[in-house]
């Protein structure tokens, strides 16, 4: 049997090398096979940290009887969905226009061309060796119904793909957005709609950008209200920071255990965001905590971030799922004694009957603790578990989830005064500058120092961006800018769909049977969503009118979407709330104490999608500290609203005083400092 996998770079595909299915990688030579043989493609789509995808593996692909029956009459293809988004946004459209729902692992059977004519999801067993058997004599008997069924399949995933008509997201459309969110609202869960529960990490910014803009009191409730859920339920580790993937009831209380890069960055920068709205400690603290996690359990070797870790923890070649996470009253005895015992589970709601499987309970925090009791509780507590069997890491480095690390590590680190977390950030965006960038085209993934040959797709471009933009801002360094500038450049120039929104691939990438084009933001943000916020920051950074354009334009491609279901539109609504806001830009000149002083009160100011840049006058490089002085020798402040700027001010009351204006409102009676370039950013 031939060893295809072996040298693949995902995680995933390494999980099954070993298998007795004579997997193929995803490429022309599979789909030559199946055109040789005369077979259909059996598609498999999954990712290294799915728990449904390790139970089909156990009882499907690593038997002989069904590996015999696949190999026999397919040519079997695996594919991880996180080095491959489109392939699996491609075939995800056709699994859900066939059965009405999709998930992973997701089984597609495809004609030597590529066409779907039969998909699902997890199959048991027995119910696999049926679908292979009737998908076979399909192909045998009724060739021409198959290829019927697999052209009207794919007609109407092409339909779906389409591009919606565009639609302005005006300040009357944001009110209703924000009234939607309201209806859908848990008022005492948090979050939004029912069980399985998401955190709706996108929804919560752009709800923070609304209230900065607006001062609507319910659009931030709804956000502190979910942000305290989460953060006291078992969705979040009270041990170890960092939050699962999503909770499996409406109350937090149960997680699916795994935990994302993606998830655990988004909420990395919400709650800091909220922190600098309300000053909560809540906040504060989780943010610190979330922090340390990514940096302590998904930081590679090299300075990037991990994909994430499992859900699972193999206990004798199979997955348990929750295993190192969940307690009984007794084990924590065992730890802790009789007394701490006893306090910690009445302190974090650990029954005799338990919360999860088997007499087990997640650790919840509904109250505040005595830290001096609860630190070293929490030490010894962790110290056990780590003597657990751990679960594993897919430490494959994905370019968007990695620019999301990016942003949300040198944004809360520059509202925190955390530089050490500024400085992680650098190193992340050194290595996928510097990797992931491949004869001046982004690739997707890398893994142990060797970069995949997957291309990147938008998303990659809108949130590595979005990264070095943050990173620009906490450190004023110039060379973020411009290389965030390529990146954008890379992306108008490949990735439009000429009606002002992004195709998901460049127009130079693989053709698969339907260009993938999906504006809806999921667990993060849609490639349309992340550049077009990105498209925003820059443009306000730099005063770039072509790059405001395209960022007025993306927002208008999705703004259907945006209209109908808010809440899979969280990130295009953040950044449609910061294009209504603005732009407020904020430069800070100088250096020593005062300077910092006038920094850490820009910083802190709430504001909707505001940009603020430090460094000495007229630096090279870095347009929003062009033509600005120090006043007086001292170091001051500019501050500037929809490219009209108030006096500089070289206090920090001051400065308070004029970031406290309404925001998109310029000051009157205030002399007009001069303009950042309205012309195209060099």
């Amino acid at each position: 049997m031939a060893d295809r996998l072996r040298a693949a770079t995902s995680p995933y595909l390494l999980q099954h090398a070993d298998n007795p299915v004579d997997w193929w990688p995803w490429g022309t030579e599979a789909f030559a096979e199946a055109r040789r043989r005369d077979v259909p493609v059996l598609l498999s789509v999954g990712y290294a940290a799915c728990h449904w995808c390790h139970v089909m593996a156990h009882e499907s692909f690593e038997d002989d009887g069904v590996a015999a029956v696949i190999n026999a009459g397919f040519v079997p293809v695996k594919v991880d969905r996180e080095e491959r988004p489109d392939v699996d946004a491609v075939y995800m459209a056709a699994t859900t226009a066939m059965t009405g729902q999709g998930g992973w692992p997701m089984t597609a059977f495809l004609t030597p061309d590529g066409t779907p004519f039969h998909c699902g999801t997890y199959f048991p067993r027995a119910q696999l060796l049926a679908v292979l058997d009737a998908v076979r004599d399909a192909w045998v008997e009724r060739r021409e119904a198959v290829v019927r069924q697999g052209a009207a399949l794919t007609d109407a995933v092409a339909r779906a793909a389409g591009a919606l008509p565009g639609a302005a997201l005006d300040d009357a459309t944001l009110d209703d957005a924000v009234a939607a969110l309201r209806r859908d609202f848990a008022q005492t869960q948090g979050g939004f709609g029912g069980a399985p529960k998401f955190p709706p990490s996108m929804t919560l910014e752009h709800l923070l950008r609304r209230h900065a803009r607006t001062g609507d009191p319910s659009a931030l409730a709804m956000v502190e209200r979910t942000c305290e859920a989460m953060a006291r339920g078992g969705v979040y580790d009270q041990l170890a920071g960092g939050f699962a993937r999503y909770s499996v009831d409406a109350a937090w209380v149960v997680p699916h255990f795994e935990k994302m890069l993606y998830d655990n960055a988004q909420l990395l920068r919400v709650y800091a965001h909220l922190w600098r709205a309300t000053r909560s400690l809540l906040a504060e603290r989780v943010a610190r905590e979330t922090a340390s996690f990514l940096l302590r359990d998904l930081r590679t070797p090299a300075g990037a971030f991990a994909s994430a870790l499992d859900a699972d923890t193999d206990v004798d070649g199979r997955g348990v799922e929750g295993l190192t996470y969940v307690w009984t009253p007794q084990q924590l005895r065992d730890v802790l004694g009789d007394d701490d015992g006893d306090r910690a589970a009445a302190a974090l709601v650990v029954t005799a009957e338990g919360t999860f499987e088997g007499g087990a309970s997640t650790l919840q925090r509904p109250d505040d603790l005595d830290p001096d009791w609860w630190e070293p509780v929490r030490a010894r507590l962790l110290a056990a578990r780590a003597l657990r069997p751990q679960p594993a890491r897919d430490d494959k480095v994905v370019t968007a989830w990695n620019g999301l690390a990016v942003a949300a590590l040198a944004d809360a680190g520059a509202l925190l005064d955390e530089p050490s977390w500024i400085d992680a950030a650098r190193g992340c965006a050194d290595l996928l500058l510097g990797r992931h960038v491949v004869d001046g085209r982004l690739r997707r993934a890398s893994r142990d120092g060797v970069v995949g040959a997957a291309r990147g797709v938008a998303a990659d471009h809108g949130d590595l961006a979005e990264g070095l933009l943050a990173l620009h801002q906490a450190t004023g360094e110039a060379r973020w800018l411009t290389d965030a500038g390529r990146v954008l450049d890379v992306a108008l120039a490949h990735f439009a769909d000429g009606d002002g929104g992004f195709f998901d691939t460049a127009d130079d990438a693989e053709r698969l049977v339907v260009r993938p084009r999906d504006p809806t933001d999921g667990p993060e943000p849609s490639g349309l969503s992340a550049l077009a916020a990105a498209l925003v920051t820059y443009a306000a950074l730099t005063g770039s009118a072509r790059h405001r354009t395209a960022a007025e334009s993306a927002v208008r491609a999705a703004g259907a979407v945006a209209r109908q279901a808010p809440r899979f539109a969280g990130w295009t609504l953040a950044a449609a709330e910061a294009l209504a806001a603005g732009p407020l830009q904020v430069a800070v000149v100088g250096d020593g104490p005062a300077a910092a002083d006038l920094l850490r009160a820009a910083r802190r100011a709430p504001a909707a999608g505001a940009v603020v840049v430090p460094g000495a006058p007229d630096a090279a490089g870095v347009p929003l500290l062009a033509g600005r002085p120090l006043v007086d020798g001292r170091p001051a402040a500019y501050v500037c609203r929809g490219f009209v700027c108030d006096l500089p001010v070289t206090s920090t009351p001051a400065l308070l005083g004029q970031l406290g204006a309404t925001t998109g409102q310029a000051n009157t009676g205030q002399a007009n400092t001069g303009q950042p370039n309205t012309g195209d950013a060099p």
